[in-house]
């Protein structure tokens, strides 16, 4: 079968490897569509583990059912979560599935820029996701990133009627603006160095959009009643945006860090101000669990977040080099999908 092999952001080639064989309680899945996330052009991370098929963010049909499976059978359109947690251990019975050592040793075989996908047992136990008839397999690969947004949405604790500041607007802010309007957020506001970005923000839902090169504190007070905001979600990794957001949050407010930076970036923090006067909680959240997933694919079948007017990008998988041009400029392009198909 066909892979589109990862050896850096601009070295990725197609090549032939075996197509995987299955065991018992597996599933071989035909990969339809397969979203680049921002963390696959991350290449301080990535590079260093290549030759590699990346891809995590997948949804197919089910062409080979394996000896014991009764869930599913061949043709079944699904959509897979490549980490699945034990849902035993102490994390996961205090609803922290994403720390799980479980889920972090998990995956596919091989990434999802593949013709096909071996799905091991445990991620067939607990991470499939039936695809509704009325979701495309494009418009699935949205499942998984939609999930870690609900996930921070919920460990902030996001409060119908709350001011929201979205720092940085590529897909995850994205997902964080739609997500924040379908709970009932109050005033939404958005920042971002691209006007191409901005102007997307403003189309998914944001009331007002600031260029991040501007006093964002100064400037969210403006268009804010004279507030700051009461949730401060990071969906960008530059340092500069770390300080914004300590900045730009209400007394008693809090920041979730949702997106990773580069390595040995530290927070410069005033205990006694941000903390014991102010009250302030800086939190983070990593991937989403089980149950985040059937409720994102919920909220992409109801249209209560517009995935399909997310994918700005489709390729095939010989141009997947193309697509993670794109996704690494971070410029026009919003959601770009691989069809490994074609």
């Amino acid at each position: 079968m066909r892979v589109a092999m990862y050896y850096s952001n601009k070295d990725i080639r197609v090549e032939e490897i075996p197509t995987p064989e299955i065991g018992p309680g597996e599933l071989l899945l035909r990969v339809e569509a397969s979203g680049i996330c921002g963390s696959d052009v991350m290449e301080w991370y990535r590079i260093k583990r290549a030759p590699l098929v990346l891809g995590h963010e997948v949804a197919g049909e089910v062409a080979e059912v394996g000896e014991g499976v009764d869930r599913y059978k061949q043709g079944d359109r699904i959509a897979a979560s490549h980490h699945v947690p034990c849902n035993t251990c102490r994390y996961c019975l205090s609803g922290h599935h994403t720390v799980c050592d479980t889920l972090r040793s998990t995956n596919f075989d091989p990434g999802g820029f593949a013709e096909y996908v071996r799905l091991p047992a445990i991620n067939v136990d607990r991470g499939v996701y039936s695809i509704p008839d009325e979701v495309s397999f494009e418009e699935a690969t949205l499942t998984e990133p939609l999930a870690c947004v609900l996930r921070a949405q919920r460990i902030a604790g996001l409060a119908p009627g709350e001011t929201v500041l979205v720092i940085g607007s590529g897909i995850s802010g994205l997902l964080h603006i739609q997500l924040a309007r379908a709970m009932g957020a109050g005033r939404i506001v958005a920042t971002d160095v691209s006007e191409a970005r901005l102007e997307a923000a403003s189309a998914f839902g944001a009331g007002a959009v600031i260029h991040a090169g501007k006093d964002i504190p100064s400037e969210l007070r403006r268009v804010n009643d004279g507030w700051l905001a009461d949730k401060v979600f990071v969906c960008t990794g530059a340092e500069t945006a770390n300080q914004q957001a300590l900045e730009s949050v209400e007394r008693g407010g809090t920041v979730l860090f949702f997106a990773p930076t580069d390595p040995g970036v530290t927070l410069p923090i005033s205990v006694n101000e941000l903390f014991f006067r102010n009250d302030v909680t800086l939190t983070t959240s990593y991937a989403g669990s089980p149950t985040d997933h059937v409720t994102a694919m919920e909220l992409i079948r109801a249209g209560r977040v517009n995935a399909k007017k997310m994918i700005t990008n489709r390729f095939g998988l010989s141009n997947t080099a193309k697509g993670f041009q794109l996704v690494a400029e971070a410029q026009r392009s919003i959601k770009v999908i691989v069809e490994p198909q074609r």
